[in-house]
């Protein structure tokens, strides 16, 4: 059963611009704090950005003043708007949702391909 679905991955050249979404339930959404992850082949899945249920966000320090998160809660999405993209940020972004206490659950999207050419 597929909880997260991810949309808005592709293929650009570097410089470019790509806009990752993420939909869920309402439920889930509503109780969960939202981020996105990355992982590049060989490497370690890492942090790229999140925000909370009140819109505080937090970001790696490689995307910092490029990439911004946002979430809409009319649509039960959230958002990775990419700018300025670089060959490094090359990774399929998978859209992660953790639900607060008591709940405590961990939501994981399918992942999206993006890749930027140099």
């Amino acid at each position: 059963q597929v909880q997260l679905v991810e949309s808005g991955g592709g293929l650009v050249q570097a410089g470019g611009s790509l806009r990752l979404s993420c939909a869920t339930s309402a439920i889930i959404f509503s109780i969960s704090d939202m981020g996105w992850y990355r992982q590049a082949p060989g490497k370690q899945r890492e942090l790229v950005a999140t925000i909370t249920r009140g819109g505080s966000t937090n970001y790696a320090d490689s995307v910092k003043d490029r990439f911004t998160i946002s979430r809409d809660n009319t649509k039960n999405s959230v958002y990775l708007q990419m700018n300025s993209l670089k060959p490094e940020d090359t990774a399929v972004y998978y859209c992660h949702a953790h639900s607060i206490p008591p709940f405590s659950r961990d939501y994981w999207g399918q992942g999206t391909q993006v890749t930027v050419s140099s």
